[in-house]
C-alpha cells in the first residue's frame, strides 16, 4: 500500500461529527509567485490546518478549466489546471495529509461541464454524433424563443442558442457551464468513472456542487412563480419555484449509484450541497438510510446572522423530517458573507461555540479561526460574474474570497510583497493574520483551537442525539440544546442578544432529573456566575454543562 492509499486512521465512519476545513485554492498560498495559490502552496501550509485540530480538508475545484467560474466550470474532469499544479502535485498534497491525519476531500461539479470540455465541443457539432444527446438540447418555440421560461442563477434565461445545431442548450448558471443530460445513461457512468479515477488516486471522498441539480424534467415545463413575499430582489431566478429545472425524483437512484462506488472504498465520504427553494427535506432524503450521501448541508444556517428564534427554526425543521439522517452544518463558506461579519465581528467565537454544539458534522472555512470579516471591494476588483453582472444590489462572493492572511505585511503573506494578488488583500485582514495570532496565547486562533478540541474529545458531541430547547422555554435570545450519548448529557446555552441584559436560567427547569453539573470551561467565555441552582449567562457568551 502506498502512502496516498493510507487513511489517516481506521475508523470507517470518521466523518460523522468530523470539522472539515474548507481550502479555496487560489486563495490560500501562492506558492510560485504568480499572485494565484496553488497546490503546493496549500501543501506548505498543511501544519496550520493540522494544528487546529480538524478532521480533514476539502478543496473547491482545481481542475482544467477557462475560469469563467472559477473552477466550476470543468473542462476535463481528470487533470490539474497549469495555475494550481500537476497531478503529481494532488498526490504530494494527498501524501502530506494523510501524515498528518487529515483526510482529503475534494470538489465535483457533476451536473454541468465547461463549454470547452471536449464533450461539449463534440455534443455541439451535429444530431447525430456519439455525443449528441450528453447535454440538454431543445428545439425553440415556433417564435424563436427558448423552450420554457427557466432562469440561470448568475441572470438571464437559462438557455443559450447555438447555431451550428439551431436548438437551444440548459444552462442553470454562465452560458459557459451547459447543463449535462443526466438521463443518458452513458453520462452517469462517465461521472462514475471520473469519481473512481480520482478514489483510485488517494482522496478521501468528495464535495458535491449543486447535487440536486442532475436531472431536469424530460417535459421542459415551465416553472410557476414565486410568491411576492419570497423573491429577492436582484436575483431574477428567485421569481420562480424551481420545480422542474432541479430535483427531480431519478437524483435519488443515482445517489445510490454513487453510494454504491463508494463503499467500494472504505473510509470514504460524500458532502452534498443543496441549493433551491426548500432544501431541508432534499438534504433530508439525501442523507437518510445509508445508502444516498453521507451528509450534506443547505445555506439556512450559511445565510443566518445569529439569531437564536432563526436557528432554531432551521434545526427544528430539519429534526422534524427524521433522526435517520445525517447534516453537514456551515457559517461560511466560498459562496456567502463571512461569518466574522453576518454575525458580527465581535461574536465570531461565539458563533463558532455555538456551530460546535450541533449534532452533525461540521464545516470550518479558510480564515474563520482566524475571524476574518468580510472584504470590502471596489467594483473595479470584482473577478466573480454573480457580483459582476447583478452589482450593485448583489456584490458577489468575492468578499470571501480573498486570499488568506498569513503575516501582516502588505499582500498578508499569501504572495511576495513585489507581486498582485488575484484579489486584493483587504487591510483589516492584516492583524488578524495567523502570524500575528499565533504570538497571542489569548488570540481568536489559540481559543478555536482550544474549542475544536473540546468537541473532537467529547463522544457526546461528535455522535451524541440532540434534542431542542423550545424558545418558549429560554429567556428572549439564548439558544440552547441538549446533547447526550448513553448515560452522559451536555446542557448548551449561548445568549445571542446584543446590547440586552444579563439573564438567569435554571437547568433544573430545562432538563429533567438533574442530580447536578459541572460546566465545562469554554475558550474566551466568562464562567458562569451561579447562585444556588440558577446561572447567569452574559450577552454574546455560552456555556456548555455538563449534567449529573
Amino acid at each position: 500500500m502506498t502512502l496516498s492509499q493510507q487513511r489517516p486512521n481506521d475508523r470507517i465512519d470518521w466523518w460523522r461529527g468530523a470539522v472539515i476545513y474548507q481550502i479555496y485554492p487560489r486563495s490560500f498560498m501562492d506558492a510560485n509567485g504568480d499572485g494565484i495559490g496553488d497546490l503546493p502552496g496549500i501543501t506548505s501550509q498543511l501544519e496550520h490546518v493540522a494544528s487546529l485540530g480538524v478532521d480533514a480538508i476539502w478543496l473547491s475545484p482545481f481542475f482544467t478549466s477557462p475560469m469563467d467560474d472559477f473552477g466550476y466550470d470543468v473542462a476535463d474532469y481528470r487533470d490539474v489546471d497549469p495555475m494550481f499544479g500537476t497531478l503529481d502535485d494532488v498526490r504530494a498534497l494527498v501524501d502530506r495529509a494523510h501524515a498528518l491525519g487529515l483526510r482529503v476531500i475534494i470538489d465535483q461539479v457533476l451536473s454541468h461541464s465547461s463549454d470547452r470540455h471536449a464533450w461539449f465541443q463534440e455534443s455541439r457539432q451535429d444530431l447525430t454524433n456519439p455525443k449528441a444527446d450528453w447535454y440538454v438540447w431543445a428545439d425553440p418555440r415556433p417564435d424563436g424563443t427558448p423552450p420554457n421560461n427557466w432562469m440561470a442563477a448568475f441572470g438571464g434565461r437559462a438557455w443559450t442558442f447555438d447555431a451550428r445545431r439551431r436548438q437551444y442548450y440548459l444552462h442553470n448558471f454562465l452560458e459557459s457551464q451547459p447543463d449535462l443530460n443526466f438521463h443518458h445513461p452513458d453520462v452517469q457512468q462517465a461521472q462514475l468513472d471520473n469519481l473512481r479515477f480520482w478514489l483510485e488516486l488517494g482522496v478521501d471522498g468528495f464535495r458535491f456542487d449543486v447535487v440536486n441539480y442532475y436531472f431536469h424534467d424530460r417535459e421542459l415545463t415551465d416553472n410557476p412563480p414565486m410568491p411576492c413575499e419570497r423573491i429577492q430582489p436582484g436575483n431574477p431566478q428567485s421569481y420562480q419555484l424551481q420545480r422542474h429545472n432541479i430535483e427531480q425524483p431519478e437524483n435519488l437512484a443515482y445517489l445510490e449509484r454513487i453510494r454504491a462506488l463508494l463503499d467500494e472504498y472504505p473510509g470514504s465520504t460524500t458532502v452534498g450541497e443543496i441549493a433551491g427553494n426548500d432544501p431541508l427535506p432534499t438534504m433530508a432524503a439525501y442523507t437518510q438510510g445509508d445508502i444516498r450521501l453521507h451528509m450534506a448541508y443547505t445555506f439556512d444556517l450559511l445565510d443566518s446572522t445569529g439569531d437564536a428564534r432563526e436557528l432554531h427554526g432551521v434545526l427544528a425543521r430539519f429534526a422534524e423530517l427524521g433522526d435517520d439522517t445525517w447534516p453537514c452544518w456551515a457559517l461560511s463558506n466560498h459562496d456567502v458573507v463571512r461569518s466574522a461579519t453576518s454575525w458580527g465581528e465581535d461574536r465570531a467565537l461565539l458563533a463558532l461555540t455555538v456551530l460546535c454544539a450541533l449534532r452533525g458534522s461540521l464545516c470550518l472555512y479558510q480564515g474563520e479561526e482566524l475571524g476574518l470579516p468580510e472584504a470590502e471591494l471596489a467594483f473595479e476588483d470584482l473577478r466573480d460574474p454573480f457580483g459582476i453582472n447583478l452589482w450593485p444590489e448583489v456584490k458577489g462572493r468575492d468578499g470571501c474570497r480573498t486570499p488568506m492572511a498569513w503575516d501582516a505585511t502588505a499582500n498578508g503573506g499569501f504572495c511576495a510583497e513585489d507581486v498582485t494578488p488575484w484579489l486584493p488583500v483587504d487591510a483589516r485582514h492584516r492583524p488578524l493574520a495567523v502570524a500575528r495570532q499565533e504570538a497571542d496565547p489569548d488570540s481568536l486562533l489559540a481559543r478555536v483551537r482550544e474549542l475544536l478540541r473540546l468537541r473532537g474529545a467529547s463522544e457526546v458531541l461528535r455522535q451524541g442525539d440532540q434534542q431542542l430547547i423550545a424558545p418558549s422555554e429560554l429567556p428572549k435570545d439564548v439558544f440552547g440544546v441538549i446533547r447526550s450519548h448513553g448515560e452522559r448529557r451536555l446542557l448548551c446555552l449561548a445568549h445571542l442578544g446584543r446590547g440586552e441584559a444579563p439573564v438567569t436560567i435554571a437547568p433544573d427547569a430545562l432538563v429533567d432529573g438533574i442530580e447536578g453539573w459541572s460546566s465545562l470551561a469554554l475558550p474566551g467565555m466568562p464562567a458562569p456566575a451561579m447562585e444556588g441552582r440558577a446561572l447567569t449567562l452574559a450577552p454574546g457568551s455560552a456555556i456548555w454543562l455538563q449534567l449529573g
